[in-house]
């Protein structure tokens, strides 16, 4: 697939906004339950009915039975619950195995009750055969004079069950019969109650659910456009931002009145437009920076070459000093930013030894004997003594070189730079103080950046390239080192930085352990010296 059919299909997804899957969505629901509410209305409906007067027809017999050993008892309770649940109540004795009647409530026409009287011999053989409980669906019509039972269905085998649901268009009747052994005798309990026709009832009701599902539909598309003009309108603002911030607009806001997380979107929006704006802004300055301590080094090169070319007898020591001086310088700008690049891309990894720190700061200053000579500096070293640790060498050589020169770059008048090596502990600070202007506080922590300059005003460095502090924060946070800056206005400032002093006694340093362990240290340590 090109990169133009991709293009196209992600055009095609993306036609359909929120809105719309939105209406899709709702109206799915709306038809999803009103489906629901159908099946159970007008699929379960008889189901429940008829399963709920069976309940009532078996609480009724079970009532009854345990209030037979009283007449008077026995009949009142017959009657009420006759009148009650809408049944005809027979209560028989049995004698010679055949049942004869004693009480009876009547509730529903005569001729139906008849012809439960005249078959109560085969409904109670019938219960008998069944275990003792027995129920049958007959039609709910007197068909002429015969007495015959018309048995529909019933539980006959299945004394544990009731009939099996039944939808037809003829009204039906239960008979429920339950034979009870009980107060020295056998009786038969009879009762017959109507099944409500719930064929009309469903009638209705299909018109009537018609309508809900019509008007239910409607509210949802209603309510569809309330909620993703609520939602839509922020996200819509959020776009038009992010459009002007993709074209260079770093003043664009994201800010919207929605739920928490467009809120928290938007400050998250708005953070990384800031950072953009701060990153868009250094690069700039890095650009500018670098061009001009390329841009001096060149220029002081061509016009000592061309003086030399043009003008005899200028082919002089001084002047081809000069060029190799700025050849070196040029070099070492490139050495910087190619050690930064490696550094930040994870390229350059520590490789940890133990070795004296305290020599390592020695070799350093004989660096700047000549420095110190021709121009005046003085660098000074103090220890209270030899110090070992377990780190990589030549970075760690690499930052006491730049915190040097960083000293001598920013230094006062006196043109005194003070390295001093303190032992707290079980760990080293080495700190490098110069006497010059300071720092604001409110930029201590923005120094570290590459080419950060307090003054906003670019000069040329004495010694260095200006990529110094921005390689020193690299290496330590690679070896996990605490570090940091104090600085006062007027009164110089002291950067310094921290390692765990190496014994012998201690166990070999698990560079892989450091290096895994490396993003907690830092942030732990950061948070707490800087």
């Amino acid at each position: 697939m090109n990169r133009a059919e991709s293009d196209n299909k992600t055009k095609k997804r993306s036609r359909y906004g929120i809105k719309w899957k939105m209406y899709a969505i709702l109206i799915v629901f709306v038809g999803i339950l009103v489906g629901i509410i159908w099946f159970f209305q007008f699929r379960m409906l008889a189901v429940f009915y008829q399963n709920n007067k069976y309940k009532e027809l078996q609480n009724t017999a079970l009532i009854i039975a345990s209030e037979l050993q009283n007449f008077d008892h026995t009949t009142d309770t017959a009657n009420e619950h006759a009148i009650d649940y809408d049944e005809d109540i027979w209560i028989c004795k049995i004698e010679d195995n055949l049942p004869k009647i004693f009480v009876y409530a009547q509730a529903t026409g005569e001729h139906m009750g008849n012809l439960i009287s005249a078959n109560m011999d085969s409904l109670y053989k019938s219960a008998i055969s069944n275990g003792g409980n027995y129920i049958a669906l007959i039609p709910n019509e007197f068909k002429g004079d015969s007495l015959t039972l018309h048995v529909i269905d019933d539980n006959m085998g299945r004394a544990d069950e009731y009939p099996r649901f039944h939808s037809g268009g003829d009204d039906l009747r239960a008979v429920y019969v339950t034979v009870k052994d009980t107060h020295g005798g056998r009786y038969l309990i009879v009762q017959s109650t109507e099944l409500t026709p719930v064929g009309t009832v469903m009638k209705t009701m299909r018109h009537l659910y018609l309508w809900i599902g019509i008007i239910m539909s409607v509210v949802a598309l209603a309510t569809a456009v309330f909620i993703s003009k609520l939602i839509t309108k922020p996200i819509v603002k959020m776009n038009e931002s992010a459009k002007r911030l993709a074209k260079g607009d770093y003043d664009a806001d994201f800010t919207v009145q929605g739920y928490r997380e467009i809120d928290e979107l938007a400050d998250s929006l708005n953070y990384a437009a800031g950072e953009l704006a701060k990153a868009d802004h250094l690069q700039k300055e890095l650009v500018a920076n670098v061009s001009h301590d390329l841009r001096t080094p060149l220029t002081l090169i061509k016009g000592y070459s061309e003086v030399m070319r043009d003008i005899p007898g200028e082919n002089k020591a001084e002047n081809i000093q000069i060029i190799i001086d700025e050849t070196a310088r040029l070099s070492d700008l490139v050495s910087d930013v190619l050690d930064l690049s490696r550094i930040q891309s994870g390229m350059r990894k520590p490789e940890f030894q133990e070795f004296s720190l305290t020599d390592t700061v020695k070799e350093t200053m004989q660096r700047y004997e000549r420095l110190t000579k021709q121009d005046g500096y003085r660098i000074e070293f103090s220890a209270e003594c030899d110090v070992s640790v377990m780190a990589d060498r030549v970075m760690i050589l690499q930052v006491i070189y730049n915190l040097i020169n960083n000293a001598i770059n920013y230094n006062g008048e006196d043109k005194m730079v003070s390295v001093e090596q303190k032992v707290i502990g079980d760990t080293v600070c080495i700190s490098v103080s110069d006497s010059g202007e300071g720092i604001p506080e409110d930029q201590l922590n923005a120094i570290w950046d590459r080419y950060y300059k307090v003054d906003k005003v670019h000069r040329r460095a004495t010694v260095g390239t200006g990529l110094g502090l921005s390689i020193v924060k690299q290496i330590l946070e690679l070896h996990g080192a605490a570090y940091g800056v104090k600085s006062r206005l007027g009164e110089g400032s002291t950067f310094w930085f921290e390692l765990k002093v190496y014994n012998d006694e201690d166990d070999p340093v698990n560079a892989d352990y450091i290096e895994a362990d490396y993003e907690e240290q830092t942030n732990n340590e950061k948070n707490t010296t800087r």
